[in-house]
């Protein structure tokens, strides 16, 4: 997938709720939001350019993909790759004691530095916040990880419990897209109730979409 379509799917898939910070009126933002369906399950079959799809909850789910639809795999990353710098995504939950943790961590490739910048709400559980943000430190030890992300002139810190996914993004091709792979999809719903998509991420050797 190249540089440009990446960021596309970033700043239009797992980013629709941000487009208001984009210059679209806050009408047209809500409007794009509501059309934007983020897709997670298990591929049952793709023919030509319909795909269906077992959602996690068990719903049956057809996706027309779009002309030049592409795909982008997630690869297995520790805590110990993110560094001073970095640009992440992170879906976290406010915790009891105060503060948020992470559920899991998507460490950006460098080609895709600032793309959809911002925290927001995110639908991974009820709750759910995104914060796509420059890493300004990251902190290792008997008492937990911590990461400080810096978006915007504004400093949030997340705990990282042991455990927690953290992926990045490898290069993946249609015959990736198979039965049994789990995938992650920001779609799009037409008018008539009809969805399709233009990027895809899969699961690739054991490691599944966190996001």
């Amino acid at each position: 997938m190249s540089v440009l379509r990446l960021r596309h799917f970033f700043a239009t898939g797992l980013t629709t709720a941000v487009l208001a910070t984009g210059g679209l009126t806050a009408a047209s933002a809500a409007s794009a939001a509501e059309q934007g369906v983020r897709v997670r399950g298990t591929v049952v079959a793709l023919a030509g350019d319909q795909l269906q799809v077992k959602s996690r909850d068990g719903q049956a789910i057809d996706i027309k993909l779009k002309d030049g639809w592409m795909a982008s795999a997630v690869k297995k990353a520790s805590f110990s790759d993110i560094k001073s710098g970095d640009f992440v995504g992170i879906a976290s939950l406010p915790k009891s004691a105060g503060g948020d943790g992470a559920l899991e961590v998507l460490i950006f490739p460098p080609a895709l530095k600032g793309t959809g910048e911002g925290s927001y709400g995110w639908d991974l559980k009820p709750n759910s916040t995104m914060t796509n943000a420059t890493v300004g430190d990251s902190v290792k030890s008997v008492d937990g990880s911590v990461v400080t992300l810096n978006y915007h002139g504004k400093e949030k810190k997340i705990s990282v419990p042991e455990g927690t996914p953290v992926v990045t993004l490898a290069p993946a091709t249609h015959d990736d897209v198979k039965p049994g792979t789990v995938v992650f999809i920001p779609a799009q719903k037409g008018a008539d109730g009809t969805l399709s998509a233009g990027q895809l991420i899969v699961g690739k050797d054991g490691v599944v979409p966190p996001m």
